[in-house]
């Protein structure tokens, strides 16, 4: 196992390659206009968050509408680093709730590779599994679309589970 100054070597090493910063800072810019670009395109049916950064983990942010608000849920829309894919995730108030909203979700499509709930929500899916960053005006028309779909979907699966 490496001892921490050896990790740093190695980070300092791809530093100075400078190809992580561009790609960091790449990414982030078009996670930020997505959500810009949702939030106009979708007001009337959702509101949508700020974005976060994350640790070069993820890159997020939120979005709800009443119907999630009320039972104290909301949406997220991730870019999951290490896999390099969209995902977008179910996400609760609070423990006790996502505990909760699990409980009924462990034994959906969304969770039939699962046996834990996620560490921090109530379900991931993935919405763009290899994501094309050279054509972002096409990848932002896939993912919005994508996101009303599954979102539409999640949400009547909530309906149909009856809980409050």
């Amino acid at each position: 196992m490496k001892n921490l100054n050896q990790y740093v070597a190695i980070y300092k090493e791809q530093l100075d390659k400078g190809d992580i910063q561009e790609a960091y800072v790449g990414l982030v810019k078009y996670v930020t206009r997505l959500g810009t670009t949702l939030s106009k395109n979708l007001s009337e049916n959702y509101s949508f968050g700020s974005l976060f950064q994350g640790y070069m983990d993820y890159t997020y942010f939120y979005y709800t509408n009443d119907f999630l608000k009320k039972r104290k849920l909301k949406m997220g829309l991730v870019l999951n680093h290490s896999k390099m894919q969209f995902e977008i995730w179910l996400l609760g108030q609070t423990i006790p709730l996502q505990e909760k909203y699990w409980e009924y979700f462990k034994s959906t499509k969304w969770n039939k590779h699962r046996t834990t709930r996620p560490q921090y929500s109530i379900l991931e899916t993935t919405l763009i599994e290899k994501p094309d960053f050279d054509d972002l005006d096409e990848l932002s028309k896939q993912i919005e679309n994508k996101l009303i779909s599954i979102t539409d979907e999640i949400i009547e699966d909530i309906k149909t589970s009856k809980l409050t």
